[in-house]
């Protein structure tokens, strides 16, 4: 688990990300990110390491 998803997401947006990869587990926390953000960022969620290496590469 990440220790503040919402501050990654946060800095994503600021750094002009488009595309941001969390593991699942992070899901949650995620509730508490403010509506503006969910609509500048596209989360992409990984399940595993493998999940994770796959999905980024395909982007």
């Amino acid at each position: 688990m990440l220790p503040n998803p919402v501050a990654i997401a946060e800095l994503a947006v600021d750094k002009k990300a488009t595309t941001l990869l969390m593991p699942i587990s992070a899901r949650r926390a995620l509730n508490d990110l403010p509506d503006e953000l969910w609509t500048k960022i596209s989360i992409e969620f990984y399940s595993d390491p493998t999940d994770a290496v796959f999905k980024g590469l395909i982007e």
